[in-house]
């Protein structure tokens, strides 16, 4: 299950759309990353929602699998499997995404009542700051959280090695949030702040 977990979650979805459909390798362009962020700013919303979905699948097919083989095997670490493929895809070259739609397809099968949860601060979050990677680290550090109230100590622990993985995997990003150049998405509040204020600068 394991071996078949990180195989599923290697599946490298951005790269393979993106050179099937686009003819472009996305490692070459944005943020040279092969997740579902860089695929949606280099791809279109089309591709990206696509990839999103891959993505999630991968997990929520690789937390499934002890159902698949009668095992009792906890699903949350099973789906572990993917989110390191995801991360570390034997498909491409070991350099993969940021695990964040992999996990979340995991926790969907896992605890679908707290998938509810996370996926809510993490809209909330991305709304109310428009960039990605500061809803990621800030989603899952709240996520962590609100964990603790479901008494799971599996579901903490994991939690919290991702948060700080995810940590790992966005602190290129750190610095271009505190110069105020990190990529946003075209909504929320802190997209409108930016565009005010540079509608400002430029009068």
């Amino acid at each position: 299950m394991l071996l078949i977990g990180y195989l599923l979650g290697s599946i490298p979805s951005g790269i393979w759309i993106g050179k099937a459909f686009f003819g472009k390798d996305i490692r070459e362009y944005g943020s040279g990353n092969m997740g579902t962020t860089n695929t949606f700013r280099v791809l279109g919303k089309t591709a990206g929602s696509v990839v999103l979905l891959i993505d999630m699948l991968k997990g929520s097919a690789t937390a499934l699998l002890p159902l698949l083989f009668h095992s009792d095997a906890n699903a949350l670490l099973i789906g572990i499997a993917a989110i390191i493929g995801h991360a570390f895809p034997v498909f491409a070259n070991f350099k993969g995404g940021k695990t964040v739609a992999t996990s979340v397809g995991v926790l969907l099968i896992y605890n679908w009542q707290f998938f509810l949860l996370a996926w809510a601060i993490f809209l909330i979050t991305i709304y109310l700051t428009s960039m990605v990677s500061v809803a990621s680290m800030l989603g899952f550090t709240l996520i962590t959280i609100s964990s603790l109230f479901y008494q799971d100590w599996i579901l903490t622990t994991v939690a919290l090695v991702l948060t700080i993985f995810v940590f790992i995997r966005h602190w290129g990003n750190v610095s271009r949030i505190r110069q105020g150049q990190e990529n946003m998405v075209p909504f929320g509040l802190g997209y409108r702040r930016r565009q005010k204020r540079e509608k400002n600068n430029n009068k």
